[in-house]
């Protein structure tokens, strides 16, 4: 079947460990396989009657799933996994000299399954599509996490359909499309994308697997917190992320609260949140300063091109709470960064991933950013996911 399942009368919902709450209007009354507020069409959120103390892994247990009391899902057997998380980090000496920094690290994200950080969230959400019945997922994509959904749905047995911008790269296209996903190409602007998948769902009755809107997507973000503080040298004072939508900013985010409650970690990392001047509605609503789809203009940093991300609002709030900043970099020192770290330090990532350490140069430039702060750098997308940049 494509349609929703049984959901309302399922005991292990009725007995659910979680709920979802909305953050605009503090709503509780949302089904399981709400996307927005029944009340408010504000984004959703999980919300944990209880949470153990300290932060154990469960032997067993593949990829993020680890941290499984942690999770939403109920039934082990609904679970999704190709071995996400566990990434890599990396002290990088060459690129942390060159800024006059001692304790720089890069957490290597594209060292998941299909080259990108967006697997963890596809994990738990495609797990929780496949637990509440549903045999088709659908999600509107210029790459990654459409690539995601097409992997983790065809390792859960779960049918995909992904559309994207006519334009898109299509080296994250063809990755899409390998996985047995049917790929839609939409043309016009991005907003139209989302309105074919939507229409599809509606037509359907498929669940629409939002990476953008999804709670369940934000949870499986939070693995990158309980990875990160088991890997710095200490505390970490900085997380500095390229931000589209932001879920890997508000997912860690969320891990590092709850380990903050639990006095697991001693206080909060400051999240800062770097964007492409060329596409920054999250750097302007940070600012306080106008910014619409007509400012928009080509990027090299693809994967935070959003325009209107839905879940903007709540990227600001995460960043000003965590006493974060946000910084808007030139298209020029994100190719600069991109060349400079894969001759430096080994790592070719896609330019997006780049755009977070041309942030971080202008934090260390502001004294935001100070020589012996352990600073933690998600390199999301490996490189060969974008056209590759001449090598001169």
């Amino acid at each position: 079947m494509c349609g929703r399942g049984p959901v309302a009368i399922m005991p292990r919902y009725a007995m659910s460990h979680t709920y979802l709450t909305c953050g605009l209007c503090d709503s509780r009354d949302a089904p399981a396989d709400a996307l927005w507020c029944p009340q408010c069409n504000g984004p959703l959120d999980v919300a944990y009657r209880s949470l153990p103390r300290g932060l154990e892994a469960r032997d067993g247990l593949p990829g993020v799933w680890r941290w499984w009391d942690r999770m939403p899902l109920h039934e082990e057997g609904s679970l999704i996994s190709l071995g996400e998380g566990n990434t890599p980090c990396l002290h990088l000496e060459q690129a942390g000299a060159g800024l006059g920094l001692r304790r720089l690290y890069a957490k290597v994200e594209y060292a998941n399954p299909t080259g990108s950080f967006k697997d963890r969230g596809t994990a738990v959400m495609l797990s929780m599509v496949r637990e509440m019945g549903f045999s088709e997922a659908v999600d509107d994509s210029s790459g990654n996490a459409g690539a995601s959904l097409g992997a983790y749905a065809s390792r859960g047995g779960i049918g995909a359909a992904v559309f994207v911008p006519a334009g898109a790269s299509p080296f994250k296209i063809s990755q899409i499309g390998f996985y047995g996903a049917d790929v839609r190409p939409v043309e016009g602007p991005r907003e139209g994308v989302t309105s074919a998948a939507r229409e599809y769902v509606a037509e359907r009755g498929a669940f629409y697997a939002s990476h953008n809107w999804s709670p369940y997507f934000i949870q499986g973000m939070k693995s990158f917190a309980y990875e990160a503080v088991r890997e710095a040298p200490g505390p970490i004072d900085h997380v500095v992320v390229p931000a589209g939508n932001g879920s890997l900013v508000i997912g860690p985010a969320r891990g590092f609260a709850e380990l903050v409650l639990e006095g697991a970690v001693p206080r909060m990392p400051r999240f800062h949140a770097v964007q492409s001047r060329s596409c920054m509605p999250v750097v302007a609503a940070w600012r306080g300063q106008p910014w619409t789809v007509d400012d928009l203009r080509p990027t090299v940093a693809g994967g935070i091109a959003v325009s209107t991300p839905p879940r903007g609002a709540q990227t600001v709030e995460t960043v000003r709470s965590t006493g974060g900043t946000a910084v808007a970099v030139e298209e020029e020192s994100i190719v600069r960064w991109q060349r400079a770290l894969a001759r430096d330090e080994g790592l070719f990532m896609e330019p997006t991933s780049a755009a977070a350490f041309a942030g971080l140069e202008s934090l260390v430039g502001q004294g935001v950013v100070g020589p012996d702060d352990v600073v933690v750098v998600p390199v999301t997308g490996f490189g060969l996911k974008d056209r590759v940049p001449s090598s001169s």
